[in-house]
């Protein structure tokens, strides 16, 4: 079976509305230390192997690719290993729940199921986990730009007045003060851990006493940590977060899987507000659903050139 341009499109469809905030944190790469025989490429000190190579050139004739494969496949990974390593760096990488949710989707879209779909995968010579690790970065990169460059785009007080003119009134929209309670899993113990501690957050929530005595409440349990989130507004939660934090029926959200082990949202108030932040806030968000997703993101691009500028590239 082969997948072309429909491949790409249900790609993008698949993880467009999942960008999230934290979670998934996909292999950063072989170190380049490491002892290997096949090292094709070593990006700041991590190496992508030949075999990652003969990985991504087959993705690249499934998606139906022309030219020289080889010179693609190199730049794309490249690429993939900067932003990959940028975004662990912040840590706004997505939840690996939000990336198999996306690869579920992604084969119903080609009435398969996940199972199917693997199997194709691995036929191709691309595999389930390089496709995982591809559908990571393009869900957690967009939102990683848009987190560094929405700041730098605010609007001008003229463009906020056209806009509340044709609006005619100043929108509304809801403003929360978020705790956020991590139950921490070292990345050792994922495997052998993550279920208990998945159960031991669960219940933790029907006890919590709100955040006010939330750093009092970590203390009971082994490797709790509590952030303080602050305000955020609606159309600015994380999209990972968001349907939790909107349908959250008590002071708490449901539990989420991270790279960071499992975790909560304490929502500690929220408030209807029509200031001048909650109205641009509104209308970026606005724009944002505007924009043409078949186009790259010029903030994007400049954002990977000054990662590119800075990284140490090595073609052994």
């Amino acid at each position: 079976m082969t997948f072309g341009n429909t491949f790409m499109q249900a790609v993008l469809v698949s993880t467009a509305a999942l960008v999230g905030v934290s979670g998934f944190s996909p292999n950063l790469g072989t170190p380049a230390y490491a002892a290997s025989t096949g090292v094709a490429i070593v990006v700041n000190k991590v190496a992508i192997t030949s075999a990652d190579l003969a990985r991504r050139v087959a993705f690249l004739k499934l998606r139906h690719e022309t030219g020289d494969l080889n010179k693609k496949a190199k730049e794309e990974l490249v690429d993939e290993q900067l932003k990959r390593q940028e975004i662990a760096r912040v840590g706004m990488s997505v939840s690996t729940e939000d990336v198999d949710a996306a690869f579920a989707r992604f084969a119903a879209s080609n009435k398969l199921t996940t199972a199917q779909m693997s199997q194709i995968l691995d036929k191709a010579g691309v595999g389930t986990e390089h496709f995982k690790s591809y559908i990571a970065v393009q869900m957690s990169w967009p939102r990683l730009v848009n987190a560094r460059y929405s700041s730098r785009d605010k609007m001008s007080n003229q463009e906020m007045v056209t806009r509340l003119l044709e609006n005619k009134q100043k929108p509304q929209t809801t403003e929360y003060t978020l705790k956020q309670i991590i139950f921490v899993v070292p990345a050792a113990k994922q495997k052998a851990i993550l279920g208990k501690r998945k159960a031991e957050a669960e219940a933790s929530r029907a006890k919590f006493p709100g955040c006010d005595q939330a750093m009092d409440f970590a203390r009971n349990y082994l490797d709790v940590s509590v952030r303080d989130l602050g305000h955020v507004l609606q159309p600015e939660l994380p999209s990972a977060w968001k349907p939790l934090i909107e349908n959250a029926k008590g002071p708490t959200t449901g539990t989420l899987v991270t790279e960071r082990g499992v975790e909560y949202i304490a929502i500690c108030n929220q408030k209807q507000v029509s200031d001048d932040l909650a109205a641009e806030a509104v209308f970026r968000a606005e724009d944002l659903g505007k924009q043409d997703k078949s186009k790259e993101d010029p903030n994007a691009a400049k954002y990977i050139a000054e990662l590119r500028s800075k990284a140490q590239i090595l073609y052994p």
